[in-house]
């Protein structure tokens, strides 16, 4: 980073700091992951200069001569990566992906369908604080009080009582396989539109590792990064009958130019996916998080649901004694970082809630498997009984950091 250390040396002195955060510590917030070192300098590279409002071969600037091939690229790579008839890679994330497909079949004060936020769905499904709460009619389904499971019976009887215009499945602290089916079965019954929100397993989609509701949803929307391990941005995929539709949602609807830097980037991570090397680390995220999980389990931990299926672990760490979010603090002291998070009808507020939420793509990046998920399960054990310890998380920390330094982070230069 010579120039920017030349141009502003406290920037590059943060960045350069951060660097060695990502490097010693182990990343376990489930939706963060290394983007690779192609992805980062697509990102950083001159499309960042360039305005391309409108579409490929269809602009409102000129100029266009290169950006148009590379959004191409990235939409044909979109679409046979997932199978897609359609692509828009033009959101700058996946709440604009999500606003864009209400925007395109919805009108304000329409009902709409999502999995409650506290039981693992989105803010963008609909709940009270976001835009999505507030313009819209929420109806919200639920997890089952005694499995944690989605309560399909539920959502189909709210169907059909509010009818709703759309129907959102996915969620982002929910670490079970979703039955799209039947979603897709209810959607037919009361003729709503029915949207997948795969943000946060599109990686496990793309790899094979978990099953794919392109074939049965209307519309899929993602973020690109997370699982997918490409830059911060959105994608939507969806059938050529509502192409049209979405496109005119995102632009002109919401958005001006699209981000041409992200574009490529996701062009490139695109690519990435749809190599054997992925394939191979999509089926490894899931067998590192089912073997952390039982790990967890057999140290006396309480997982939500009772394991995993896919990249994510919910736990309640209330059951020994503690709240998520002071136990969330110690963990970062001691190099695991992951995030304190609600659980299905958890009594306690969400600023400090019961439970953390956790996962392995950025573990399994970095090329760690099972004996490594033994020692992360030891170090949360050793954490949660030395919350308050600081001599004993500082010792987790450099055993930590040891680790760490066995697998480097892809793109992560110190």
């Amino acid at each position: 980073m010579k120039h920017l250390a030349d141009v502003d040396p406290e920037i590059a002195s943060l960045i350069q700091q951060e660097n060695v955060r990502q490097h010693e510590k182990l990343r376990l917030i489930p939706s963060e992951n290394y983007a690779s070192a192609a992805v980062l300098e697509a990102t950083g590279s001159v499309l960042t200069n360039k305005y391309s409002e409108g579409y490929a071969n269809k602009r409102y600037y000129e100029g266009q001569q290169i950006v148009d091939q590379v959004e191409t690229l990235a939409i044909q790579r979109a679409k046979a990566l997932f199978g897609s008839e359609s692509a828009n890679v033009q959101p700058y994330s996946g709440s604009p992906a999500n606003l864009a497909v209400y925007y395109a079949f919805c009108r304000p004060g329409d009902p709409i369908m999502g999995l409650a936020l506290d039981h693992g769905g989105h803010l963008t499904h609909g709940w009270g604080v976001s835009i999505t709460g507030d313009f819209f009619t929420p109806i919200r389904y639920q997890l089952h009080p005694e499995t944690h499971l989605i309560d399909y019976d539920m959502m189909r009887d709210l169907a059909r009582k509010h009818r709703p215009k759309l129907i959102m499945a996915g969620a982002t602290a929910y670490p079970r396989i979703i039955d799209f089916q039947a979603f897709a079965d209810v959607a037919k019954e009361v003729d709503a539109v029915f949207c997948v929100d795969m943000a946060h397993i599109a990686g496990l989609v793309a790899g094979g590792a978990h099953p794919s509701p392109v074939p049965m949803a209307h519309v899929v929307t993602t973020t690109t990064h997370k699982t997918l391990r490409g830059p911060r941005g959105g994608m939507i995929l969806m059938k050529k009958s509502h192409a049209k539709a979405v496109n005119k949602a995102v632009f002109p609807g919401l958005q001006g130019g699209p981000h041409n830097h992200t574009t490529a980037a996701i062009a490139v991570a695109l690519k990435e996916a749809s190599t054997d090397d992925f394939k191979a680390y999509a089926r490894k995220i899931v067998e590192n998080a089912k073997h952390l999980a039982e790990c967890l389990k057999a140290k006396g931990f309480h997982l939500v649901s009772g394991g995993t299926d896919n990249h994510l672990i919910l736990v309640d760490v209330s059951k020994r004694g503690v709240t998520g979010k002071p136990y969330a603090k110690a963990m970062d002291r001691a190099g695991l970082v992951a995030n304190y998070n609600t659980v299905p009808f958890d009594p306690r507020p969400p600023m400090d809630p019961s439970g953390i939420r956790m996962g392995t793509p950025g573990a399994t990046t970095r090329g760690m498997g099972k004996p490594e998920m033994e020692k992360l399960a030891s170090w949360m054990d050793r954490v949660l009984a030395n919350v308050e310890n600081e001599d004993a998380l500082e010792k987790i920390r450099l055993e930590v950091k040891e680790l760490c330094a066995a697998f480097p982070a892809p793109g992560v230069v110190v």
